[in-house]
């Protein structure tokens, strides 16, 4: 169980005491196979993160860095801080981590137990990308979201896949909304299942969204190739943007107390 004292460096004012964690979901036979406990303070484990840096995608307003006064590990848990500031030419800074070349894998459940930031504009976001990306391109390689959520409307926790056939650029992304009290003031254990047949994805243990293979081939169910895990905060956007951003509200800071990956029996 981790009890902390989550401190920011920039405001040790506004120190937060952690809840305790909420007990991983673990059944027999599952296989812890990746694992960020966040425990060392300073830049995140190398071996396990890589970044995207620069702008990327969405006409986003930050500009991605992996600078400390970004994303750093501090007080057991990694602080993805969101920063209003001149930077390359952008307004805004934040970051954007992912396991690709690190970590991929086929099929799985992964588990996220995270704090949201709050303020009109913060974009978080726990997600999957096919490792086959740079091949076939976005939608076909897949994209599974675990967790969405946008500042302006922040009670309100999104899952969805996006394939060749169900994306949002068409409009046809398969989705599903779950309501939380106030993911920002509290820790939230946001978690997908993975297996060959379906998707399931999770909020504190319970199930509010599937995603079944179809069986009709790879514009439907791209999910019999590796994926990888990115874990980001963007500001604004097509979505997060929608009711513009809260200037006020910055420095934003998502909190990640643990990144788990575990091997599904049989699989």
């Amino acid at each position: 169980m981790k009890v902390r004292l989550l401190l920011s460096a920039a405001c040790l004012s506004s120190a937060v005491l952690a809840p305790p964690a909420v007990p991983s979901q673990e059944r027999a036979g599952w296989t812890l196979v990746f694992s960020d406990e966040f425990d060392k303070p300073g830049a995140p484990d190398p071996a396990k993160w890589g970044y995207e840096l620069g702008y990327i995608r969405n006409k986003e307003a930050q500009f991605y860095t992996s600078r400390p006064e970004n994303v750093r590990v501090e007080e057991g848990a990694l602080v993805i801080e969101a920063r209003k500031e001149a930077h390359e030419g952008y307004g805004y800074t934040s970051a954007s981590l992912n396991t690709r070349g690190r970590y991929e894998f086929l099929y799985g459940r992964v588990e996220v137990r995270a704090k949201l930031p709050a303020g009109r504009g913060a974009w978080p976001a726990i997600w999957t990308l096919g490792a086959n990306r740079g091949e076939v391109r976005w939608p076909a390689c897949g994209e599974i979201d675990i967790m969405e959520n946008v500042g302006f409307d922040p009670l309100r926790i999104h899952a969805s896949v996006h394939t060749e056939a169900y994306n949002h650029v068409a409009g046809t992304q398969k989705t599903a909304i779950v309501n939380v009290a106030d993911p920002s003031s509290d820790f939230h254990v946001y978690a997908m299942e993975w297996h060959p047949d379906r998707i399931e994805v999770f909020l504190d243990g319970e199930k509010y969204f599937t995603f079944r293979n179809e069986g009709t081939g790879s514009a439907t169910w791209p999910f019999d190739k590796p994926q990888y895990l990115l874990i980001n905060l963007a500001i604004g956007g097509m979505w997060g943007g929608q009711k513009g951003i809260d200037d006020g509200s910055f420095p934003q800071r998502y909190l990640i107390d643990y990144v788990r990956i575990y091997r599904l029996p049989g699989l």
